[in-house]
């Protein structure tokens, strides 16, 4: 009997849970999780955007709308999500504990897209969670979705971390 491992990512569309199958890479959306918001930078934890916050710490869209100027001091992860979707509170929980992992290295950012809907609309939002992967040099990269288990969403989210964020800026 042949044994497959696969790795499928949940996503949220239209307000409704979906499973991708089998597929092993993430689709090219970005992503929010619903997380305990901490602003403390020494302690790490999640820290909410709203519009204002964004223009003022990632990208001033209105100043610099064909151009991506990030205004952030590290590399940062933002997590677009909404509260009724289950992929993204399976996600808010890891996204908490590797902003306390990370911290002094990585900012992670979440954006409730139900409130903050102009910002899922700069980025085009048509799935959630998705996730938008920021260098301090560089242009950002986004993904969505989830992996089947939380262990091995963790285990995604740090390679990407690793990946497109610290590896990217040594």
């Amino acid at each position: 009997m042949l044994a497959v491992a696969v790795i499928s990512l949940q996503s949220c569309n239209a307000g409704q849970a979906k499973s991708n199958g089998n597929e092993i890479i993430a689709k090219s959306t970005p992503v929010e999780t619903v997380a305990q918001t901490k602003s403390t930078e020494g302690e790490g934890g999640t820290v909410k955007l709203t519009k204002a916050k964004f223009l003022a710490e990632v990208w001033d869209y209105e100043n610099s709308p064909k151009e991506w100027k990030f205004k952030g001091t590290k590399p940062a992860l933002i997590d677009f999500y909404a509260d009724w979707c289950a992929p993204c509170r399976t996600a808010a929980p890891i996204l908490e504990e590797l902003s306390k992992e990370y911290a002094g290295k990585v900012t992670i950012y979440k954006i409730d897209t139900e409130v903050e809907r102009e910002l899922a609309a700069v980025f085009g939002i048509q799935g959630i969670p998705a996730f938008l992967y920021i260098p301090k040099e560089g242009k950002p990269s986004m993904t969505s979705g989830i992996a089947r288990t939380k262990e091995d969403t963790k285990k995604m989210f740090r390679e990407n971390i690793e990946n497109m964020l610290l590896t990217a800026n040594n």
